[in-house]
């Protein structure tokens, strides 16, 4: 069993805002946190979890945004939420697009990627994020998954905000054997 408490968060929808369908974050002027985001990874830090963003990108394969846009939304994030005495311990990317890629969710190329890092304590851990294939990507690696927003038929660990996530995650509910 591993050592490392991880919260996997996906980024847009969980830290930050979506853009519209079909767009993508592609500045750090379009960068919107999420209300509570800041504290709620405050309050992560606090519980003695590393906090991992992983987090599809495909606008970079797309040609709507470049890695080097992407990295400074990263650098600009990571400033804000340093503000707030919060902290990020990672970000893993997947600049793909969907076809013939292992790293992009569902897939868990970029868990694998954290593992080659840190000694994930998977009963410990857990993964965020505001989509299914979030969830998908959770499940296949092992982990609890917990989906933020709208509820989805067939998960049950939904919430609309990171109150309840908190608790949730307080009660020690999320500890699970794969």
């Amino acid at each position: 069993m591993g050592t490392d408490k991880i919260a996997f968060l996906d980024r847009d929808g969980v830290i930050n805002k979506k853009s519209k369908d079909h767009d993508y974050v592609k500045s750090w002027q379009e960068f919107e946190f999420i209300d509570g985001a800041s504290e709620f990874i405050h309050n992560l830090n606090i519980m003695g979890y590393k906090v991992i963003i992983v987090t599809n990108q495909r606008g970079i394969a797309l040609g709507k945004i470049s890695m080097n846009d992407v990295d400074n939304i990263h650098k600009n994030m990571m400033i804000e939420l340093k503000k707030n005495e919060a902290y990020i311990d990672d970000i893993y990317i997947c600049p793909h697009d969907k076809d013939g890629c292992k790293c992009r969710k569902p897939e868990i190329g970029l868990f694998l990627k954290a593992e080659e890092k840190y000694d994930v304590d998977k009963v410990n851990s857990f993964m965020i994020g505001d989509s299914l294939t979030d969830i998908q990507a959770g499940i296949k690696y092992g982990i609890k998954s917990i989906l933020f927003g709208n509820k989805h038929e067939g998960i049950s660990n939904c919430y609309n905000n990171f109150d309840d996530i908190t608790k949730y995650i307080l009660k020690g509910n999320h500890k699970w054997k794969s």
